[in-house]
């Protein structure tokens, strides 16, 4: 689709040159314009908010630089098989009660095999998905007939991140490919799954590494319903525990740019927010973000729990978005 109009037109074929004058704007000129997209696009002051829980941590035989799962790695995670169902709907009622309409479930698995295990993790989706929450789930890699199956299981998102750009993929992980990642997110796209994907910065890439990611995000066929946008939280015993923090206006610019180049998609202000201010997020919920995980882990690392969250969006004037908003907007 070719540009016709830079406020309203949802484009998939952006050139690095064009996101590169994007990213590089004086960044109060970048928030202005995403704002204004942000407006024209979605229900300003609108917020999903998401919880996430870990189903089955550490002993990952991946090498994710960044990631305190990984078996390799001495960390100070506290590895645990599968949780049970009861356990699982426990967390889910409680973070529905907290405010929560996403309920996201994380296994630190490479794969999904066809197991005992994932036919658990399928009881769960449909659990939770009773429960009248979306259900998202993040298992590693999955092929087409393991999507199915999670989508007749009542799977309404899977996140899959591409981390950093493709060339830079390798410095940060080798025991899978870019190419890897790709394929299982278009593994759920076909099964009809809401895509949810993004990166990290802080893992010691360059900008342009940022931008590249960001354009292989925009130019897919179908934008993700989802980009998270996640600060590197350093962690003992990960390759990356030394690297330096990121700093909010290298959130604020990937947020904004993000908003700019995918009006329509959720960008999830993610890990790394536990250490921001009140009037930091402001800066990113007006750059264009519009989505938060809330509850006190995400995952392995510190988050921000319900009762700071639920006092940021009173003073902010932030509202919690519907369960299934798109599906009842299309019904109507």
């Amino acid at each position: 689709m070719m540009q016709t109009d830079t406020n309203t037109a949802i484009r998939t074929d952006w050139t690095l040159d064009e996101i590169k004058a994007i990213y590089y704007k004086p960044v109060l000129e970048l928030i202005v314009e995403a704002a204004n997209i942000h407006k024209i696009h979605q229900a300003t002051g609108e917020v999903q908010v998401c919880t996430l829980l870990s189903v089955k941590t550490g002993g990952c035989p991946e090498d994710c630089s960044y990631c305190p799962q990984a078996a390799r790695f001495h960390t100070d995670v506290d590895v645990h098989k599968l949780l049970s169902q009861e356990q699982v709907l426990t967390a889910a009622q409680r973070a529905k009660d907290g405010g929560s309409t996403r309920f996201c479930m994380g296994a630190a698995w490479r794969e999904v095999r066809d197991n005992r295990d994932f036919d658990k993790v399928l009881d769960m989706v449909k659990g939770v998905n009773d429960m009248g929450l979306e259900v998202c789930c993040t298992l590693g890699m999955v092929n087409e007939y393991q999507a199915e199956k999670l989508k007749e299981a009542g799977l309404y998102a899977y996140n899959h991140n591409l981390d950093t750009s493709e060339e830079n993929y390798s410095n940060i992980i080798t025991t899978r490919t870019y190419d890897d990642r790709l394929d299982t997110i278009d593994n759920v796209r076909k099964a009809g799954i809401s895509v949810c994907s993004g990166g990290i910065i802080g893992l010691g890439e360059t900008d342009e590494d940022r931008i590249g990611m960001l354009h292989t995000l925009s130019t897919m066929v179908q934008h993700p319903e989802s980009v998270p946008v996640n600060a590197l939280v350093p962690v003992k015993g990960t390759p990356l525990e030394n690297q330096p923090l990121v700093t909010v206006w290298e959130m604020v610019r990937m947020i904004a740019t993000a908003r700019i180049l995918m009006p329509k998609t959720m960008v999830r202000l993610s890990a790394g927010r536990e250490r921001m201010s009140v009037t930091e997020q402001a800066l990113c919920f007006l750059a264009g973000a519009n989505s938060i995980f809330t509850g006190e882990k995400l995952l392995t690392t510190p988050n921000p729990d319900f009762d700071a969250d639920k006092a940021m969006f009173e003073l902010l004037g932030l509202n919690p978005r519907k369960s299934f908003k798109e599906e009842t907007q299309n019904v109507c």
